[in-house]
């Protein structure tokens, strides 16, 4: 097959499948997924399933061999969750992975077509546009202005411009009219012919440059490492008290049954001890909230600024397709000498034949409406053009039109007049007029035009023409529907809104006012920022909402400033350029409808709708996420220290091996309760109403604070005392019914559970108030259901000989649901408290 017949056309797809077949996909190295086994050993070789092992051999060595099976088979139950959670998780990070990949527009079966850049192949037909990160090697067959940046493959940090292959062989290694992947195009457009994919390309020939980093390892992750360690070295500790305290508690036992005894009692205390939850929680609830986001039009990149959306505190935001609709329209002009016709014919050649700005867009729907045609505006021969640069936000075309070589040229008004030859007078009414059309809102080009008698005559640069001013043209872009009360949401929340644009001081201050971002500390402009100091600017961010007339390294400069501040700082941006400033912020958001392929690379969060409304959407739940991964933390404590403890007094209080309260095969039966309450109930807990009516958390906040440890620590110990001391008290008053003394106490533990869950899903609202909002949610209900049929089977089936447990009678039942929720609703009286202090 001649790969290139179809150029123009394009290929067709069954020409794509069968290339496809031929080269493979279009990426640098595949990643191998893992297997089945190899996730299987990489949880047993977590502590807690060593100890669960080691305690299953135990019972084998004691001829317990039904007990060490049924320690076996939980065991299995619970690798079984544990990597069908892996599995969820890593099907979730795919999926996000998929839905982040970089997309193409190609010419298949004739028609423009979004395809996954890895599906690209040689002799497909790519178009390039501005901001665009290419993809493959190609050979340029049309192009408008493409400049590209291929300081990555050459070093060379000047852009390149490039012209269409005229077929001849040139010897230079880098070409001209060949573009490269993992170059970025930085203007223009092109259509390109693919001639290399992957590890064939310049830069896949560099892979060893190219392979995956190790990430390190998030703050919060650091956290949950010290205190699972911690965690463990005193669970070493008390594993030798507790073993040495039960060796001599039973003198009567023979020497090897007796040492097992003893170990197998400090096993017991280690299990309850480990919390090993910690990394299973952060590592669901990120990427679960990652993929909810994706649902709600937010594709979050990397996982950790799933929880920093939340201490977001400064929300920099471009006014252009954010707050407003990106939808320009030609709103009113203003004509020197009243030639609206010059104007218009004068504007629609400034523009680009394949507009891509918004702006020329409607510049030259207007044009067609005004009866001025592009094949009339297009029909000559374009000799020259000047490109638009952030340094001199103007661009011009010289045509020879109708017989006449003209240079039109457009931009914002205080750069085209200064190129304008004008009276005092002429001057003045023309600013007088931008500010009149700027009060309203509009978005304010000049247009300026020059007669040139020959080639000669036609100036190098923009700067060196001498233009007449044809007037001005007024662009009206609305707010967004709905985005002045989503700004009221972040005021309420506490988040600073900045407008940060490219726009007149003006238009932005009118903008500002109608969606709701106050104008108090003025307008800075981005020459009145090339005048402060660094330290100055520290203190002008701290009151300022607008700044207008900027240019990205401004926007740089202003991320740094506000970051110095100690602010969280999410920015948007959409251009090439922005890619500083986004990485620069805490949290860059990149624009995934309008959007550049660099800005979204450079970013953390890409908006798929670019709505300001999802960015407040993102920002709640980033809130409830942290929100619940603290309650999750403070779960696991909780439920962890009466467990740990009952392992530790039994043996003091001389209560030997046969009627001890928990034996492992009971702490693993908990742990069936715990993982899944911890990683998916209250994962899926809904935000408390008041996230988004309080100021945003402290970026160096603990997960563990002083306040959750001591809620955790004394509703643990409220716990404790209703799990052991219905253990006990039976124990005492029935002689050496230890199982009935057991299944009194492991219900008071499996009961408690639920009222975790429910009291501890709000830390003001009111248990009733929670059920309510609780209820609603299908986890939260299964979880409830799931460990009453649990604690029936375990104390009321078969089952319970198994398990060396017996059930309560209706009386005793009752005393334990009593000691469950007594020892977990204590807590309603503090949250009542708290519900009082607050202001109105």
């Amino acid at each position: 097959m001649d790969e290139g017949k179809n150029t123009i056309n394009g290929l067709t797809s069954a020409e794509a499948a069968m290339l496809q077949e031929r080269y493979g996909k279009n990426a640098f190295e595949s990643g191998k997924n893992e297997t089945f086994l190899k996730k299987v050993f990489e949880i047993v070789r977590e502590p807690m399933f060593l100890l669960l092992i080691a305690a299953s051999v135990i019972y084998f060595l004691l001829g317990e061999a039904r007990d060490g099976s049924i320690m076996l088979i939980f065991v299995a139950g619970i690798i079984i969750i544990d990597v069908v959670q892996e599995w969820k998780t890593d099907k979730t990070l795919r999926a996000l992975k998929k839905l982040s990949a970089p997309l193409v527009t190609v010419i298949r079966d004739g028609a423009e077509t979004e395809i996954d850049s890895r599906d690209l192949v040689p002799g497909d037909a790519m178009l390039l546009h501005e901001g665009l990160k290419i993809p493959a090697d190609g050979v340029i067959l049309k192009a408008s202005d493409l400049r590209a940046d291929e300081s990555t493959l050459t070093g060379e940090a000047e852009g390149v411009w490039k012209t269409v292959s005229d077929g001849e062989t040139d010897d230079a290694y880098w070409r001209r009219d060949t573009c490269y992947a993992g170059t970025l195009v930085t203007q223009g457009t092109a259509l390109v012919r693919v001639t290399k994919i992957g590890a064939e390309t310049e830069y896949g020939k560099i892979g060893a440059a190219i392979a995956e980093t190790r990430e390190e390892k998030t703050p919060l992750q650091k956290q949950t490492d010290v205190i699972v360690k911690t965690s463990a070295g005193i669970a070493g500790v008390l594993f030798a008290i507790v073993s040495i305290t039960t060796y001599f508690n039973i003198p009567d036992y023979a020497p090897g049954s007796r040492l097992i005894e003893s170990i197998l009692a400090g096993i017991t205390l280690m299990m309850a001890m480990i919390p090993e939850e910690f990394p299973v929680i952060l590592t669901v609830f990120l990427s679960m909230g990652a993929w909810r986001l994706a649902r709600k039009n937010a594709l979050v990149k990397r996982l950790p600024s799933v929880e920093t959306l939340g201490a977001v505190s400064v929300l920099c935001v471009d006014k252009t397709g954010t707050l407003t609709l990106n939808r320009m329209t030609v709103n009113e002009t203003w004509a020197t000498g009243g030639d609206d016709a010059g104007l218009c014919e004068a504007m629609g050649l400034a523009c680009e034949r394949e507009a891509y700005d918004p702006m020329e867009k409607a510049m030259l729907v207007y044009c067609e409406k005004s009866g001025i045609t592009k094949e009339h505006l297009f029909g000559g021969k374009l000799i020259t053009e000047y490109a638009f640069t952030d340094e001199l936000k103007m661009m011009g075309h010289v045509w020879r039109h109708d017989n006449e070589i003209l240079l039109a040229a457009k931009g914002s008004p205080e750069h085209i007049l200064s190129l304008c030859v004008l009276t005092d007078d002429e001057k003045h009414a023309a600013e007088e007029k931008v500010l009149e059309l700027s009060e309203k809102g509009l978005r304010v080009i000049a247009v300026g035009m020059m007669k040139a008698d020959g080639p000669e005559d036609i100036p190098e640069k923009l700067t060196g023409a001498k233009l007449r001013l044809r007037g001005l043209i007024g662009l009206l872009d609305p707010p967004r529907d709905g985005v002045k009360d989503d700004i009221a949401v972040c005021t309420r929340a506490g988040i600073r809104v900045v407008m940060i644009t490219g726009d007149s001081g003006v238009t932005a201050a009118s903008i500002a006012r109608q969606v709701g971002i106050s104008d108090s500390g003025g307008v800075v402009t981005g020459a009145m920022l090339d005048a402060l100091s660094d330290d100055e600017l520290r203190e002008k961010v701290k009151t300022v909402r607008i700044f207008s007339r900027v240019i990205p390294e401004h926007k740089m400069r202003i991320v740094k400033a506000l970051k110095a501040n100690g602010e969280i700082v999410a920015m948007t941006g959409d251009g090439v350029n922005d890619a500083p400033a986004l990485k620069s912020a805490d949290i860059g958001i990149a624009m995934g409808k309008r959007g550049s392929e660099v800005s979204r690379e450079a970013s953390d969060l890409i908006l798929m709708d670019d709505r300001f409304k999802t960015i407040v959407e993102t920002v709640h739940d980033g809130r409830r996420i942290f929100d619940n991964i603290r309650k999750a933390v403070g779960y696991v404590f909780t439920i962890h220290i009466p467990i740990a403890f009952s392992a530790l007094l039994a043996p003091m209080f001389g209560i030997g091996p046969e009627s001890l309260f928990l034996l492992p095969l009971h702490v693993v039966l908990l742990e069936l309760v715990i993982d899944p309450t911890c990683s998916v109930v209250l994962e899926r807990l809904p935000a408390e109403e008041t996230v988004m009516q309080r100021p945003p958390r402290k970026p160096d906040a603990k997960l563990l604070t002083k306040r959750t440890l001591l809620k955790s620590i004394l509703q643990g110990l409220f716990v404790l005392a209703g799990a052991f001391g219905a253990y006990f008290f039976t124990l005492q008053n029935g002689a050496s019914d230890a199982p009935l003394a057991r299944g009194m106490g492991l219900g008071v533990l499996l009961l408690a559970n639920i009222f975790l869950i429910l009291v501890n899903s709000s830390d003001t609202e009111s248990v009733f108030v929670s059920v309510r909002r609780l209820w609603r949610e299908k986890t939260v209900r299964a979880a409830v259901l799931g460990i009453i049929l649990m604690l029936v089977l375990v104390l009321y089936t078969p089952l319970a000989g198994f398990l060396k447990l017996s059930g309560p009678g209706l009386p005793q039942f009752l005393i334990v649901l009593g000691l469950a929720a007594a020892s977990v609703l204590w807590y309603e009286l503090v949250k009542a408290v708290r519900r009082k202090q607050q202001p109105v």
